[in-house]
């Protein structure tokens, strides 16, 4: 597994923040999942996690046909560095 830079402000923590691949370039945010499901940009992928009672959502920036296993690696990666060694990625809204 690469090493990844997460970048996360106070106002954010924990539930916010991006997550940064040097080589490729590519951006993952993370957010708290809101009431309303919001579409993806185009061209995007997003990603949710499910980790007990809580539910992220992680979406590309930057986005330009990457392997899906960087992108799942980078938000496994988030979640370990969260502490929520539970968590499963969802392609779809979980139900």
């Amino acid at each position: 597994m690469s090493n990844y830079m997460i970048s996360i402000s106070n106002a954010d923590l924990p539930k916010g923040g991006t997550i940064h691949d040097r080589r490729s370039k590519l951006k993952v945010k993370a957010s708290g999942l809101v009431k309303t499901r919001v579409k993806p940009r185009k061209g995007e992928v997003r990603f949710f996690v499910t980790a007990g009672n809580e539910t992220l959502a992680f979406e590309t920036e930057g986005y330009k046909r990457h392997r899906q296993l960087l992108i799942l690696q980078m938000i496994s990666m988030y979640c370990m560095y969260l502490g929520l060694f539970e968590a499963q990625i969802h392609s779809t809204y979980p139900s």
